[in-house]
């Protein structure tokens, strides 16, 4: 755990694999702020899930982001298949973390691994900004909707209440001490047209001196780090 908070820190990917139980992926995971467009490349070749961020539930907040699901049921009166396309039925959860897409306002068409990484180190920027303060209208000024970035919201109390990636990422943030807005993306396997292995992720994280942690390592952790964090705060 020590080896993957000094890595997140410095700007380093690190894998977690949720669990057998729920998704059983194993997600590429780095902090917003650094990424380069090497970063993108680099998930969307060894990786090749698709490319998210992961946000803060205080600064989703603070940046007014709503989850994908209650836009559409907002428009759902007007738009047909947003009603019948409900995503009421996923086998893992109980429901998507996602949230609108956006391109930064200084990108061109935004899918480009430069433009991508503009796009995601800005969110990261703008997440450290707003973490304690309301940033609305900056975001608007900042970033575009829809574009190809997908932002993923994540739940209040992150793995205390939810364990997806979305979550995961972001409590190892909290304890790393580092913004917590983060890319992330899934492994894949071409070979088996399936998610990556675990054993196969593990073998890619000892190849390239990465960090692989298992997801209840990550929630078991962030429990004794919020107890901790409540403790000084009771002082």
């Amino acid at each position: 755990m020590d080896e993957a908070l000094g890595a997140l820190r410095n700007g380093s990917f690190v894998l977690i694999h949720d669990a057998a139980s729920r998704e059983n992926e194993t997600d590429l995971v780095i902090l917003a702020e650094k990424v380069k467009p090497r970063h993108v490349a680099l998930m969307r070749a060894d990786a090749g899930g698709l490319i998210c961020v992961a946000l803060h539930p205080r600064i989703a907040r603070n940046v007014g982001l709503p989850y994908m699901t209650e836009v559409y049921g907002a428009a759902a009166s007007k738009f047909k298949a947003l009603a019948v396309t409900k995503p009421d039925d996923i086998p893992y959860d109980e429901r998507s973390a996602f949230s609108i897409s956006v391109n930064h306002r200084m990108t061109y068409t935004g899918i480009t691994d430069a433009d991508r990484a503009l796009t995601i180190s800005e969110l990261g920027i703008l997440g450290r900004q707003s973490f304690d303060k309301q940033m609305i209208e900056e975001f608007g000024q900042k970033f575009r909707s829809p574009g190809h970035v997908p932002l993923l919201r994540a739940a209040e109390g992150t793995v205390l209440k939810r364990r997806g990636h979305t979550e995961l990422a972001c409590a190892l943030a909290e304890m790393a001490g580092v913004t917590p807005v983060l890319a992330i993306c899934e492994m894949l396997d071409s070979r088996t047209s399936k998610a990556l292995s675990r054993r196969a992720a593990i073998e890619y994280a000892e190849k390239r001196g990465l960090v692989h942690l298992d997801g209840a390592e990550v929630v078991d952790e962030y429990k004794k780090w919020k107890r901790e964090e409540e403790r000084r705060c009771a002082k």
